[in-house]
């Protein structure tokens, strides 16, 4: 049983009321915005307003270090945070972005905790990571991107693919070949400040749900010495804990997305008659609202063991996939399920349904797809077998 502290759900209270009273109602201008081919984002004007209020609510730098003007909250406190948010199809993160920070806290020296963690932790820089490559999305570690020592600088050459936030990104997170060794061993982390010779961002490509990712491509792009993140050739492992963080965070998304279709799907159901019968007395719709509470449930349950075990300094790798593979899948699930309820209007752009339907569909192949999970399940499950 998970005994969840009153302050972390006095937290979670917290953000769901910010959600209901500030995010929803930008719901509509980001639906119309992306029935129109735009990004389903928000505007400057949209989203000044509320990085304000998060300041003023204590809702900013929520897993930052006490050293850099944050609360430190652990990953169980956050996950409350992120099912909430999850519950809106307006897309904001209260700053800074986890799962990149997580990676700089683990491996950062002093001058790069100076230079790039603290402007980052306090909201006042942005940045990206850039890890697919064309030939290698769901396979990391089959990268080419190398990166050559030459004197006191790297020279890198390479390309990579899906990678996001790139315009808005003061720096990069950019990961590369420096070794010789096979798979994992000799990946290197580099920090790639905006602006630097030799690195260029190809295109745009929009995605579905208005989202949009960028083709970079790395010329001679020369950085000194001091931009390496981490050890030498030791750079999957602290990449491996972002993805991780990441991860478990899409978990809580999907468990807000799933209750939110779960809500309407109810709603909806108790409204609408067919042949003279109550949607919500037909037996299919009534099992439907049934496996969303049970997997709903179950997804929950799934996130918080992650969540503890991580706070307790376990390695949940796997918890994390199984997390990301059972809360896409089931969050899709539960969505399909209360777009059919709605019928032809469940199909609408006027709904939110169909862009967390998009949204949590890409959520299924980015940091690693459902069959690279079951695949690394597996080999770990087996290779736990003496």
């Amino acid at each position: 049983m998970f005994e969840i502290p009153e302050e972390h759900r006095m937290l979670q209270d917290l953000v769901a009321k910010f959600v209901d009273n500030e995010l929803m109602p930008l719901e509509a201008a980001v639906l119309k915005r992306e029935m129109q081919g735009g990004k389903a984002s928000l505007t400057d004007e949209e989203e000044a307003p509320l990085l304000a209020q998060c300041k003023d609510l204590g809702l900013w730098g929520l897993d930052v270090p006490e050293e850099f003007g944050g609360a430190n909250l652990p990953m169980l406190a956050l996950i409350g945070v992120y099912e909430e948010q999850g519950r809106t199809a307006v897309p904001f993160t209260f700053p800074p972005d986890s799962p990149n920070l997580h990676m700089l806290m683990a491996v950062a020296n002093d001058e790069q905790r100076r230079k790039y963690l603290d402007p980052y932790a306090r909201g006042t820089a942005k940045s990206a990571i850039a890890i697919s490559e064309p030939g290698a999305g769901g396979d990391p570690a089959g990268m080419t991107t190398r990166a050559v020592q030459d004197g006191d600088d790297w020279v890198i050459n390479g390309r990579k693919i899906w990678v996001s936030r790139v315009p808005s990104a003061d720096f990069v997170i950019l990961m590369a070949r420096t070794g010789e060794g096979r798979r994992h061993e000799g990946i290197t982390a580099f920090i790639i400040e905006k602006g630097t010779k030799g690195f260029i961002i190809e295109r745009e490509i929009p995605m579905l749900g208005g989202h949009r990712t960028y083709e970079l491509v790395f010329e001679d792009c020369r950085v000194p010495a001091r931009q390496v993140l981490g050890k030498l050739g030791q750079g999957f492992a602290p990449m491996q804990l972002r993805l991780t963080v990441r991860r478990l965070q899409m978990g809580a998304w999907c468990v807000g997305i799933a209750r939110r279709a779960l809500d309407m799907m109810m709603d909806h159901a108790k409204q609408r008659s067919t042949f003279g019968v109550k949607l919500a007395d037909r037996q299919a719709i009534q099992w439907w609202i049934a496996d969303a509470a049970v997997k709903i449930h179950a997804c929950r349950l799934m996130v918080l063991d992650a969540a503890a075990k991580q706070d307790a300094g376990q390695d949940v790798r796997t918890e994390a996939s199984m997390v990301k593979l059972f809360g896409t899948e089931m969050a899709q699930e539960v969505l399909d399920h209360a777009m059919q309820t709605f019928g032809a209007m469940g199909v609408a752009k006027e709904l939110p349904l169909q862009l967390m339907m998009q949204k949590v569909r890409t959520m299924r192949v980015y940091e690693g797809p459902s069959e690279v999970h079951r695949m690394v399940i597996a080999r770990r499950m087996l290779a736990s077998r003496k």
